[in-house]
């Protein structure tokens, strides 16, 4: 009923309405307190969707949030619910919250009294109570341990999708999606590196519950993706964003039928963008599916050339839409009710990506020269970008260190990882001169003299793939071919 019944019963008569109130519905289920508990979730979830809530909503959606969780926290809970429902319970927690803040930051557009009453009600989606509950519901499931005792092939807790006839399956679930909550709130703060600790218990690389449920899967690796991003892991980024891709691409048809369907769509349109400006900033081709790859160029083709002759506005835009809904953890000044703060997290982050853009906006143009030679004085290659000596020196350092990234190789912490060459050129400056990596070798090989300092340089080219264009042409052909049936 969940699943079907509620969408179609809001659909037909509570589609510009909400739902009756639980007082209306509560004598009809004798009053039972967890019933009406859960209905009330749901009661206001619609309202988030389809309506405008108060400010008085608001409050009282958190008040049944907080009593909820306390509930289910005592283990006063005995049924199996939907592993769909106990995921969007958390993720309708955690939009909620950010909408709040969002909808507090806004002063100028209160009234008197609206102020007054953000002012006494401090508690009321506050980020330390939002992720007080998060960790205690993670905490008091046990999910840690249990994730830990099937990595040694005790249980099975993902073969059962956390479902067991002995006991409820709600409290271990939710746990579970917590950790995914969790990493969430922190990616909204800006703090990427708690987003990716975060997820420490789950195996990201291989299949679990959060891959059962697809929001949940597409959520964990949007966000975790943007982590990565934002952490200049540029590679775990794209592998990141090219799994959630293809997985969308390859359920399209069950997608369709969800009522989830256009989130899922519209996440998929922001991993796009953020795909593209990760493959901008570290050419990566070769971790990109075929069809991802297909569907990256027709989309933004043009603009990733923009980007790589260094086009901030585009990367600007890119990361406005993509990016999340960031939030400011403190609450405003109320004493300034003319500010509008509501924006100021956005600002923060979208200032930070565009310094690092900006700091690797000249490498395009290094590279190229680099590409043109095996060795060259550093006096000459100044002198044909129309550099002084000292800043292409830096700007030589900072190719070097912006080509090494951090790569996540599974099973570890998603945090962790080991340092890896992505550069499609590599060099070394000895001396007054930049040497080709390759020349040196071969110098050394054939016990050459020592020769006057260089700066060396390799220009490695991929390996062309030719299963897409291969793929692509035999469907061609298909397709011709039933044309000429049919034309016969």
């Amino acid at each position: 009923m969940y699943e079907t019944s509620f969408a179609k019963i809001t659909d037909k008569y509570f589609k510009a309405s909400s739902w009756p109130p639980v007082e209306a519905i509560a004598p009809y289920v004798d009053y039972d307190h967890v019933f009406c508990l859960l209905y009330k979730e749901m009661y206001f979830r619609h309202i988030f969707a389809r309506l405008t809530p108060s400010f008085d909503q608001r409050c009282a959606s958190w008040e049944n949030y907080c009593e909820l969780f306390g509930v289910i926290l005592q283990g006063n809970v005995n049924m199996q619910l939907p592993n769909l429902w106990l995921w969007e319970m958390v993720d309708e927690f955690i939009y909620q919250f950010q909408s709040f803040c969002q909808y507090r930051g806004k002063l100028a557009l209160k009234t008197p009294e609206e102020l007054e009453a953000l002012r006494a009600a401090p508690a009321v989606w506050n980020v330390l109570g939002v992720v007080n509950y998060l960790q205690a519901l993670a905490d008091t499931s046990g999910v840690a341990r249990i994730l830990e005792a099937e990595r040694g092939g005790d249980t099975s807790f993902s073969a059962k999708e956390g479902y067991d006839y002995h006991s409820s399956n709600v409290l271990r679930v939710l746990g579970y999606f917590s950790l995914v909550g969790l990493a969430r709130v922190h990616c909204l703060l800006g703090d990427y590196a708690g987003c990716l600790r975060a997820l420490d218990a789950i195996d990201l690389d291989k299949q679990g519950l959060f891959t059962k449920v697809s929001g949940a899967h597409v959520t964990t690796l949007y966000y975790v993706g943007f982590a990565y991003l934002m952490a200049r892991r540029y590679t775990d980024a794209i592998r990141s964003f090219n799994a959630a891709l293809v997985y969308i691409n390859r359920h399209k048809a069950f997608h369709s039928r969800a009522a989830g369907y256009e989130q899922i769509l519209k996440k998929a349109e922001q991993m796009y963008a953020l795909l593209a400006a990760a493959v901008a900033l570290c050419p990566q081709h070769k971790l990109l599916e075929d069809g991802v790859k297909s569907a990256l160029a027709d989309k933004y083709a043009e603009k990733m050339v923009k980007m790589n002759g260094g086009d901030e506005g585009v990367f600007d835009e890119l990361f406005s839409f993509a990016c999340p809904k960031f939030i400011t953890a403190a609450p405003p000044n109320f004493d300034d009710p003319l500010a509008n703060h509501s924006q100021d997290a956005y600002r923060l982050q979208l200032r930070l990506f565009l310094a690092e853009v900006r700091a690797a906006s000249l490498l395009p143009l290094l590279r190229s020269f680099l590409k043109l030679y095996t060795t060259i004085p550093v006096a000459k290659l100044a002198a044909l970008m129309d550099y002084e000596e000292g800043a292409l020196r830096q700007l030589l350092l900072a190719t070097k260190r912006k080509a090494t990234v951090k790569e996540w190789r599974g099973g570890a912490s998603a945090l962790d990882g080991t340092w890896v060459a992505t550069g499609d050129v590599d060099f070394y400056v000895d001396g007054d001169m930049v040497r080709d990596v390759c020349a040196a070798r071969c110098m050394l090989a054939s016990n050459a003299r020592a020769s006057p300092p260089q700066i060396h340089v390799i220009d490695s080219k991929p390996q062309r793939q030719f299963v897409f264009e291969l793929t692509t042409a035999i469907e061609k052909q298909r397709e011709l071919r039933t044309l000429l049936a049919a034309a016969r």
